[in-house]
C-alpha cells in the first residue's frame, strides 16, 4: 500500500523530532517553519522545504501542524492563504498544537464544509517524549480520519487514543495540563521543604518517587530543579497559555478550578520576572530564599 504524502508545519522543540520520525519511517515529507533554519536538519535528511503553509497543503495528503498559540492556529487554517482553502479534497488536517477546544470544533466544521477532514491531536511528553517517539497523543475528530492517520501517529508516540469528536483531543489535553499544574507546585514545594529541613534533596527524591508521590514531574523535572537546569523542554510561556485555555474552558462549563488558578498566578509571576523562555521547572525559583 502506498504511503500518504505528509506535510509538517512547525519544526520547533517538539515538531522537529516528530517530523524526523516520519522521515525515518519512509514518508515523503514537505515542511515549513517561520524560521527556515529550523528545518535545515530535516531537509538534509530528505524533507522538502516549502516557501509557505499553503504550498505544503497543496502537496500533501495529511498535513500536521504544531505551532505556538491559538491565534497562530487560526492564521494557519483560515483565510485565503490558509490550509482549509488550499488543501485538495480528502486531505486530512491534523493540528497537534495545544489549543482551544472551541477552535478545534470550528476547524472541524470548516474542514468538513470544504471536503476535508480534521483531527485535533495535542500531545504530552515534552521534548524527551518527542525525541524518543513516546508521546501521548490525544485525538478528537472523525473515526475514519483518525484511523487513516494512526499509522503516522505511531511513528511519533506510544499512547494514541481517539477520545471523541472534534475538540475531544483538546479537552483531554486540558485535563492533562490541569493535572500537571498543581503537581508542579507540589514538586517545587516538596523539594524546598526537604532542603529547609536539612535533608539531601537527592536522597529524598530517590525515596519518595518510588511511592504514591511518584510522577514524571517529580522524577524528571524535580531532578532538574535540584540540578539548577532550567532549559526548556516545555516553555513557561506556553504552559501559561495552556492554563489560560483550560481556565476559559472550565469557566464556560461552570466549573471552578482553584488549584489551576493558583498555579497560573505563580507562573504569571515567574514570567514577569523574565522566565517565560525557560522550562516549567523554573517555578522552583519562587521557592528559593
Amino acid at each position: 500500500m502506498t504511503k500518504p504524502i505528509a506535510g509538517f508545519i512547525g519544526t520547533g522543540v517538539m515538531g522537529k523530532s516528530m517530523a524526523g520520525h516520519l522521515l525515518k519511517e519512509g514518508y515523503t515529507l514537505y515542511v515549513y517553519n517561520r524560521t527556515k533554519s529550523k528545518t535545515d536538519e530535516l531537509v538534509t535528511q530528505g524533507a522538502v522545504w516549502c516557501d509557505s503553509p499553503d504550498e505544503v497543503a497543496r502537496q500533501s495528503d495529511i498535513v500536521f501542524t504544531i505551532v505556538g498559540y491559538p491565534k497562530d492556529v487560526e492564521e494557519m487554517y483560515f483565510g485565503e492563504q490558509g490550509l482549509i482553502a488550499n488543501s485538495k479534497p480528502g486531505t486530512i488536517l491534523v493540528d497537534m498544537t495545544t489549543s482551544s477546544p472551541v477552535l478545534a470544533q470550528q476547524i472541524g466544521e470548516k474542514a468538513s464544509e470544504a471536503g476535508l477532514e480534521a483531527v485535533d491531536a495535542p500531545v504530552s511528553g515534552g521534548d524527551i517524549g518527542a525525541k524518543e517517539a513516546k508521546l501521548a497523543i490525544m485525538c478528537g475528530g472523525n473515526r475514519t480520519a483518525f484511523e487513516q492517520v494512526e499509522p503516522l501517529f505511531a511513528c511519533m508516540g506510544k499512547t494514541i487514543e481517539r477520545l471523541g469528536p472534534a475538540g475531544a483531543g483538546q479537552h483531554t489535553k486540558m485535563a492533562n495540563q490541569i493535572a500537571i499544574a498543581s503537581t508542579m507546585l507540589g514538586v517545587a514545594e516538596s523539594l524546598a521543604y526537604a532542603k529547609q529541613a536539612g535533608l539531601s534533596q537527592e536522597q529524598v527524591m530517590s525515596v519518595i518517587e518510588t511511592g504514591a508521590a511518584g510522577s514524571f514531574s517529580l522524577s524528571r523535572l524535580g531532578r532538574k530543579m535540584i540540578e539548577g537546569d532550567e532549559a526548556a523542554g516545555f516553555y513557561v510561556k506556553h504552559f501559561i497559555k495552556d492554563m489560560g485555555i483550560a481556565i476559559d474552558s472550565a469557566d464556560q462549563m461552570g466549573l471552578e478550578l482553584p488549584g489551576l488558578k493558583q498555579a497560573k498566578q505563580l507562573y504569571d509571576q515567574l514570567q514577569k520576572e523574565g522566565a517565560g523562555e525557560l522550562g516549567t521547572q523554573a517555578i522552583y525559583r519562587l521557592y528559593q530564599p
